[in-house]
């Protein structure tokens, strides 16, 4: 099951834009096996999100306004793949 699940994120984490696709595959690589379940919540949270949105938090330097995902987002940014 865990590899299913796995699966269908890593097809959602392909956005069609290399960036953003680089970034989210490569934290699902990293930090998904050992994230606790708030952290794989907000994940799956910025994965339902607008590609405009998610470019301008990854790419842009803005950030969502919620203080957890914005580490979130800090946390992607910071470690690329």
């Amino acid at each position: 099951m865990r590899d299913a699940v796995e699966g269908r994120l890593r097809w959602r984490c392909r956005r069609g834009m290399k960036e953003l696709d680089v970034l989210l595959a490569g934290w699902l690589d990293r930090c998904w096996p050992q994230a606790d379940d708030a952290r794989r919540r907000d994940f799956v949270w910025l994965l339902e999100q607008p590609d405009p949105d998610l470019a301008e938090w990854l790419i842009g330097g803005a950030r969502p306004g919620d203080r957890a995902r914005a580490k979130l987002v800090d946390e992607i940014v910071r470690r690329p793949a």
